[in-house]
């Protein structure tokens, strides 16, 4: 049997019990354990974390714990630049995308709001959003901490919140999204691109209240849904302004450009 001593810094604690919080632990172990499987026995899953150090030098997750060893591991750093240590996560993805767990449908919608790639459906199997997220280089969003687990699952992130609008902070956060956003350019049904229509070509599909009032309309170039700004753009414009600084958001959103569904 051997002997290390751990601690787990900021937001990883949310995976620890209360006795293990923010604050150097002893924890026991048999044969011969790499450091990212003992950290994962612990609760915590790889793809939270972004630095380990062992005896104060950085380690690859690969590295086999010694007795006595002191370990610390650190989460995702949004403004320290750790580059000239060893980065245990690849490097961040080229376009954000997202795919979604079964339980976060409301979630996925509101980053479709703000026109984030994300894939979501109520049937997917863990099997295959492990595989999704592997193999079109996208962010798993979950609910479940040993999914995020799998080997093949390298960008990931726990969701702590239950409730979707601290959801959508909880990511806007995480991956430092106030200036990417596109809000109101893809279909929150379907998540397909959204293109601008004339309403000669859609008035066919519109109801009559609709067809008198409103003259710009944007159609999902993948389900053919139709947009324009009816009553529910101003209560997800309202979201978007809590979500962001008047700056960001006048940067990110321009409502005279943007259309939301009606209905």
């Amino acid at each position: 049997m051997a002997t290390v001593e751990m601690r787990f810094y900021e937001e990883l604690n949310d995976f620890l019990p209360a006795d293990r919080r923010k604050t150097a632990f002893k924890h026991t172990f048999h044969g011969r354990v790499s450091v990212k499987d003992l950290v994962e026995s612990l609760g915590v899953p790889h793809t939270e974390i972004d630095l380990i150090l062992v005896n104060g030098h950085s380690v690859g997750f690969s590295y086999l714990v010694q007795d006595g060893d002191h370990i610390s591991v650190y989460p995702v750093f949004e403004s320290l630049d750790i580059s000239p240590v060893l980065r245990l996560r690849p490097k961040p993805l080229r376009v954000t995308r997202f795919v979604a767990d079964i339980h976060l449908g409301k979630l996925a919608r509101h980053l479709r709001m703000l026109g984030f790639d994300t894939l979501y459906r109520n049937d997917y199997q863990d099997d295959e959003l492990a595989r999704i997220s592997s193999s079109q280089g996208r962010i798993l969003l979950t609910h479940d901490c040993g999914l995020l687990k799998r080997n093949e699952v390298t960008h990931g992130y726990w969701i702590r919140s239950n409730r979707p609008v601290e959801q959508l902070k909880e990511i806007v956060r995480r991956f430092d999204l106030a200036g990417s956003t596109s809000p109101f350019s893809r279909c929150l049904k379907c998540n397909g691109a959204l293109s601008a229509v004339a309403k000669a070509q859609v008035i066919a599909r519109l109801e009559e209240e609709t067809r008198r009032i409103f003259n710009k309309f944007r159609i999902c170039q993948s389900c053919g849904r139709i947009y324009w700004p009816g009553s529910h753009y101003q209560r997800m414009q309202n979201l978007i302004d809590r979500l962001f600084s008047r700056e960001e958001k006048a940067i990110s959103s321009n409502p005279t450009d943007s259309e939301i569904l009606s209905k």
